[in-house]
């Protein structure tokens, strides 16, 4: 049992042990002005009296707004059945399959998902799961790089600011050059694109839809990217492949995103989940890990891990990545949310939130001092522009209720006035209108 000093004695011997004069000698390297302030912590409290403490804080926190927030990360319905079955003891402990005998439940849930990946993205394998979508597009950025030998990437504006960001961060190190293009009216500038596209560009990163809402087929791009022996890298809304054209439609080499609408709540930011597929030639670049199906000695049909390249498995210069084991449980809540639906019913939820979308930009488009944005077709996230600021706007919204979507001014210049606004399948026909009406009244 570790020994506690109760008296000024007992403190003072220790520091004589330790070889300090006093208990400022303890934080002599430490800034004054980020020094605690004070020691004088309060009495402890009993269990029942902290749970009450915890609940008046987290009361604090408005989550009963109804949300039109998207821009990347959407209030989606999540089955019951999800958080039935990823709590299972069997797979909420789970650890890294290494030993296939012991694990079988676990390697058939991820080959599911692998599985369901590829036949949403309409590419031929997928890995067991990356930590979230910007770092899945960071995964896919350093693939091209390998693959290529070239250190050039073009990346279009229309890509999430986060994700643009996280890449940045993770490559501000290396030697690689980065051209960003602007949209136009919403839209990736092919001309500016194809510009500046030439023998020295490893990747093309795009996203569909893109951060403005807006859905685009790049078929032609791909085709134009790969005359330069280049790869198309897109990342992409699970839920909106309901309906939209699959990434490998289009020729593009990887297609990345945020799992996060397959079953994962918002929760404040996370746990999210990555994912990733690729074609086939280009597999063995891929980080992360494969579950495979095989045969045992008697026939029997059983999954193993096969390809693995993170360093736990590998000499650590030749890993491609370290993907960590608890992305796993966010995988098979995805896989467990798909499953639920079916194919028909992963159409039926992109039809909800597409059409829901377009009734909410007819109503909106009836006030008045609101313009909704209309040059490019969109999914269910959209764009609005106001007569005032949009920052302004937002926070009078909340007091009615509403989390009304994202300022854009946050992350691009000259677009104070514009809101990003989502809807999703939560959102009924009532809350719509209460959503037109209350803006109006703000604006007014």
């Amino acid at each position: 049992m570790s020994y506690i000093p109760h008296t000024e004695d007992d403190i003072r011997q220790m520091l004589k042990t330790i070889g300090v004069a006093g208990i400022d000698d303890l934080f002599k390297d430490i800034p004054s002005e980020l020094r605690p302030k004070s020691f004088n912590i309060p009495e402890g409290k009993s269990e029942f009296e902290v749970t009450q403490h915890l609940r008046k804080l987290s009361a604090k926190n408005a989550t009963h707004l109804v949300n039109f927030v998207g821009a990347g990360f959407y209030d989606h319905f999540i089955p019951a059945a999800v958080d039935a079955i990823a709590a299972r003891p069997e797979f909420y402990t789970a650890y890294t399959p290494y030993q296939p005998e012991c694990s079988q439940g676990w390697l058939q849930a991820i080959y599911e998902y692998q599985t369901i990946i590829c036949e949403l993205t309409g590419l031929d394998v997928a890995n067991a799961s990356l930590y979230d979508g910007g770092t899945a597009l960071y995964e896919a950025a350093m693939m091209a790089l390998r693959l290529t030998g070239r250190n050039k990437i073009i990346m279009d504006s229309g890509v999430s600011l986060i994700y643009r960001t996280m890449l940045y961060t993770y490559t501000s190190n290396l030697s690689i050059e980065f051209v960003e293009i602007p949209v136009v009216h919403g839209q990736s500038s092919r001309e500016e694109l194809f510009k500046h596209l030439d023998d020295k560009t490893a990747a093309v990163i795009l996203q569909n839809p893109n951060f403005f809402g807006a859905i685009d087929d790049y078929s032609d791009v791909v085709s134009r990217v790969h005359k330069f022996g280049a790869l198309a890298v897109a990342s992409v809304y699970p839920v909106s492949l309901g309906m939209l054209k699959p990434p490998g439609e289009m020729g593009f080499d990887i297609a990345t995103g945020e799992g996060q609408s397959l079953g994962l709540p918002l929760s404040f930011g996370g746990p999210y989940l990555g994912f990733m597929s690729v074609k086939k030639e280009i597999v063995r670049s891929m980080p992360g890990r494969i579950v495979g199906a095989t045969v045992d000695s008697d026939g029997k049909r059983g999954f193993v891990l096969t390809l693995q390249t993170r360093e736990q498995h590998i000499r650590r210069e030749k890993a491609t990545s370290n993907i960590c084991s608890n992305e796993a449980l966010c995988a098979l809540r995805a896989v467990v949310f798909a499953a639920l639906l079916g194919r028909g019913g992963l159409k039926e939820l992109a039809e909800h939130n597409y059409w829901k979308a377009e009734f909410a930009k007819k109503t909106l488009a009836r006030i008045p001092d609101v313009e909704v944005k209309s040059s490019s077709p969109t999914f269910n996230e959209f764009t609005i522009c106001l007569k005032r600021p949009a920052d302004e706007v937002v926070y009078k919204m909340i007091d009615k209720g509403f989390a009304c979507g994202f300022p854009l001014g946050r992350f691009y210049k000259g677009m104070d006035n514009y809101i990003l606004v989502a809807v999703t399948e939560k959102r009924t026909r009532e809350e719509i209108c209460l959503l037109a009406d209350s803006l109006e009244a703000v604006l007014r």
